[in-house]
């Protein structure tokens, strides 16, 4: 609901408090209507509300009060979580780990950012070590690929590809396993952060990188790639050949863009389709839904 757009992030006053507290207070009115009223007027705190109502939960053991509190906590989340996803599109979307982050929010609302960030930065610190300015592009890419596969043994879940555990940030960060997207998404970050020219290539059905032929491109295409990465299969190197007969085996008619970089959006669009691809064989119509709202932010 639209109310919900009203919270600013600013620290509500000591007399709000104490409505909001009045409010949380009647969630058992027994009037449905009655009780409509009062969950709209929470609704206008926005995240503000979110302290006040967690505490109400953790100190009931009232069904019905469970029910509602759950209910308009996961309402105020979720439109939070629109407004963050489409201030860092509008913002430029440079930062796929954030993007990533936002998503994985959607399952997990709990996810601390700051230490997946510190997850993150260590597998960096990791490769940066082995690196120096001598080494050529494929040499830097058997690093990478020597610390993230070998030494901490992330990898493709073959045997559970579509399960929607594989797309999420910090299930990829835990069981070290994932799809061809989150493995990619890892593997564009941590190139990013050691300055390294590595994209996401949206392939039909799967998701590879390109590494460029020099770094600061302002709008890559097919022509500033050296060689192209399959994170599904421990970094594997390969060029625009194997494409051309990968795309030929799917009978699908070939395009410039499936050779070419594409942008973060475009990344974090497919993350959201593959997430509710999953969760449609799953049978989830209320995740479906919410991912379906959540894509708005990106167009």
């Amino acid at each position: 609901m639209n109310c919900l757009y009203l919270c600013t992030g600013i620290m509500i006053t000591e007399n709000e408090q104490k409505r909001l507290e009045a409010l949380v207070s009647l969630l058992d009115e027994p009037d449905d209507l009655a009780y409509l009223k009062i969950r709209e007027q929470i609704f206008g705190f926005g995240k503000d509300a979110l302290p006040g109502l967690e505490k109400t939960l953790e100190n009931t053991f009232n069904p019905m009060i469970q029910e509602r509190v759950g209910e308009i906590m996961q309402k105020i989340r979720h439109e939070n979580l629109f407004q963050d996803l489409l201030d860092w599109a509008r913002l430029g979307s440079s930062d796929l780990l954030k993007g990533y982050y936002l998503v994985t929010r959607s399952q997990y609302p709990e996810a601390v950012e700051h230490e997946l960030i510190k997850q993150v930065e260590q597998l960096r610190m990791d490769i940066w070590l082995e690196l120096n300015d001598n080494l050529t592009a494929l040499e830097n890419v058997k690093v990478i690929n020597h610390i993230l596969f070998e030494i901490n043994r992330f990898e493709g879940n073959k045997i559970n590809l579509n399960a929607p555990q594989n797309q999420y940030l910090n299930t990829l960060l835990e069981s070290r396993k994932g799809s061809p997207l989150s493995l990619g998404m890892l593997y564009i970050i941590l190139a990013s952060k050691l300055n390294l020219p590595v994209y996401g290539v949206n392939l039909p059905q799967h998701f590879i990188l390109a590494y460029l032929a020099e770094t600061d491109i302002a709008e890559p295409t097919d022509d500033d790639v050296l060689f192209y990465i399959n994170p599904f299969n421990k970094g594997a190197v390969f060029t625009r050949r194997e494409i051309e007969l990968f795309l030929r085996q799917m009978k699908v008619r070939t395009d410039r863009s499936f050779f070419a970089p594409c942008s973060h959006i475009d990344i974090i669009e497919r993350l959201i389709n593959n997430l509710i691809y999953s969760y449609t064989q799953l049978g989830y119509p209320d995740k479906i839904t919410d991912l379906q709202i959540l894509l708005k932010a990106l167009r």
